[in-house]
């Protein structure tokens, strides 16, 4: 078979998977689940070999260190891909909640209801965690899930894919819900992202410019974040030590993921007092803090900040800081150069909590909490398949519920249109 009469028959097969799923228990999908943990952790030997593979041939490619650990599997990492299955089977099922009813003066009783999505193709790189997590989430939400991983864990995530699909064959689910291109042909994924008539919605899960290729190509609804351009603002009437904290965790805890703080706003009123031992915590931890022009007379020797540095997702040791004058000025620069991803402020005082809460149009938006806990764990979803800054079906991060949509089931007792 061509690759496009191969993708085709995948999706057309996720299709049909997709109705036995929407209509599955409950406990099916949970049974499911469990099964599924407890074939990860017997089959961790062959997965692990697999992934020694994965690696050996990344090593070879020249990937860097960064890469091949996202890319490693360890046991550990296997029990955790376990345990992610164990925590969604806890969760409560999305399918069939009613989301509100009412009744029309003409006695027709209308109900808003929950229902999977269909079939969710997931497009993702590097980290084969992904493949359990995304599996878990679709199937509990009623879905089939059609998923493309990276071709540097082609071999870790085909075997990954292969246990979850036993575990569905053996729990009465259809083995053909969890899909997976197993090929590294690129042409694969843009006949995928034509495959409109089977495939209801494509989340891509990577770097930007894997998320701009996915959206310009596909014909399907792409969910997407194209950047985490997170802020943090300290306000006139912050506590200041609680400042320090949460935009050391923002920056630091872990620099290379979308929720980390990139750029640092603070008043001008608080400034020469937080920002000296702020951004000596900051470089002594290894941070190359920019400024600008204000924030280098209050402590001199930074680099100076560019207009591209205030627009930029750094995902590393790096951190542009600039002085306001205004909540107002820095809801306007967060609107400005700010992605719609998370951002925060800091203060003490109610009315600016507010304020910010209401004006600053981000998918999460904080009052003294660091940036770093929009995530699907984080918000108590079990896991996520991503995180949206979309504004149409889901935005933040995206658990069950995110992967349903809802329809209209209305009874009647004979009514007629007149």
């Amino acid at each position: 078979m061509s690759v496009h009469d191969d993708i085709v028959a995948v999706c057309k097969a996720a299709r049909r998977a997709a109705r036995v799923v929407a209509g599955a228990s409950t406990g099916t999908k949970n049974r499911w689940l469990k099964d599924a943990a407890a074939r990860l952790r017997a089959e961790s030997p062959q997965l692990l070999e697999a992934n020694r593979a994965d690696v050996q041939r990344g090593r070879e490619a020249g990937l860097s260190a960064a890469l091949i650990d996202r890319l490693t599997l360890t046991d550990p990492r296997i029990e955790s891909m376990a345990k992610g299955l164990e925590e969604v089977a806890q969760l409560p099922d999305p399918v069939g909640e009613t989301i509100t009813q009412w009744r029309r003066p003409n006695g027709l009783e209308i109900s808003q209801v929950r229902v999977p999505l269909g079939v969710v193709g997931i497009i993702y790189e590097s980290r084969p965690n992904v493949t359990a997590d995304a599996a878990a989430l679709c199937l509990k939400a009623g879905n089939a899930v059609l998923l493309r991983g990276g071709s540097e864990a082609l071999a870790t995530n085909t075997a990954i894919a292969a246990v979850l699909a036993e575990a569905a064959a053996a729990c009465d689910l259809s083995p053909e819900a969890i899909q997976l291109v197993a090929t590294a042909d690129r042409e694969a994924v843009k006949v995928l992202l034509r495959q409109d008539a089977y495939i209801d919605v494509i989340i891509p899960r990577g770097g930007e410019s894997l998320i701009r290729a996915v959206t310009e190509s596909s014909t399907i609804p792409v969910i997407q974040h194209y950047a985490g351009v997170c802020h943090t603002y300290v306000d006139e009437y912050a506590d200041l030590a609680m400042a320090e904290r949460i935009c050391f965790n923002a920056k630091v805890q872990r620099p290379g993921v979308c929720n980390a703080m990139e750029n640092m706003l603070v008043h001008a009123a608080v400034a020469p007092r937080f920002l000296p031992p702020m951004l000596r915590a900051f470089q002594e931890a290894g941070v190359e803090v920019r400024g600008c022009e204000r924030t280098r007379r209050i402590v001199p020797g930074l680099t100076a900040a560019t207009e591209e540095d205030w627009r930029t997702e750094y995902l590393d040791l790096i951190l542009a800081v600039r002085v306001v004058d205004s909540l107002a000025e820095a809801v306007e620069f967060i609107a400005t150069c700010g992605s719609g991803h998370s951002d925060a402020i800091v203060t003490d005082h109610l009315p600016h909590a507010r304020a910010f809460a209401a004006l600053v149009d981000s998918a999460a938006v904080y009052v003294n909490a660091s940036t770093r806990f929009t995530d699907g764990y984080e918000f108590g979803f079990g896991a996520e398949v991503g995180i949206s800054t979309n504004r149409l079906h889901a935005r933040g991060p995206m658990g069950l519920r995110e992967l349903t949509t809802y329809k209209y089931v209305v009874y009647g007792s004979g009514q007629i249109r007149q």
